[in-house]
């Protein structure tokens, strides 16, 4: 059996970092007095469900291809771009809660992370199709 337990354990900090963000929602819902369904309302409040809607995004592309590049082209590989995504989503959280005109960065570089594992992932299913 092969086992791929760096891909898995970024799979759970991404989790994990879909949860935060979640409940960072909840916690400026109850501090700005927006009340559900609403999604709007308050710049702070705006700017933490735009941060969980955000990630949540990126996510949707980062786990297919970090298994895939798993799968394909190894554990160790996968999970690096994987931190690096999560390092770059936190940033990107961080910075936006602060000022959403700085957010740049962190999104850079968590697009550049699901970009590697993307490309990497087509290389090694290409290079087993080739074979």
């Amino acid at each position: 059996m092969t086992t791929l337990p760096l891909t898995a354990l970024i799979t759970l900090m991404a989790i994990a970092l879909m949860f935060w963000t979640a409940i960072g929602v909840g916690r400026a819902r109850v501090k700005y007095e927006v009340k559900a369904p609403a999604t709007s309302g308050n710049d702070m409040f705006d700017r933490a469900y735009r941060v969980q809607m955000n990630t949540m995004e990126s996510a949707l592309m980062l786990l297919p291809a970090l298994w895939v590049y798993a799968a394909f082209n190894g554990d160790t590989g996968a999970a690096v771009m994987g931190l690096t995504w999560v390092v770059g989503r936190i940033w990107y959280a961080l910075a936006y809660q602060k000022d959403p005109a700085k957010r740049g960065g962190g999104f850079s570089l968590a697009l550049l992370a699901i970009a590697g594992l993307w490309a990497g992932g087509l290389w090694g299913v290409v290079k087993v199709l080739s074979a």
